[in-house]
């Protein structure tokens, strides 16, 4: 699995991930909502720790620097 995510694309989804659970914690959000924000927190953490993102090899995005 080849990276495509560069360094301020990894922080960035850290980043909000963490901000949407924080929303969770503290009690702002609820319910569906919640969940389904909880759900795409985790699969940011996953993406940014491992640098490679599906959704963008479909539309061929490469946000690392180089080649």
């Amino acid at each position: 699995m080849i990276q495509n995510l560069g360094n301020a694309d990894r922080i960035i989804r850290i980043l909000v991930a963490l901000a949407m659970a924080a929303l969770y914690f503290f009690g702002v959000i609820s319910g569906t909502t919640a969940v389904i924000l909880l759900i795409i927190s985790a699969v940011f953490v996953a993406t940014g720790f491992i640098g490679f993102c599906p959704i963008y090899t479909l539309f061929r995005i490469k946000t690392t620097s180089g080649h």
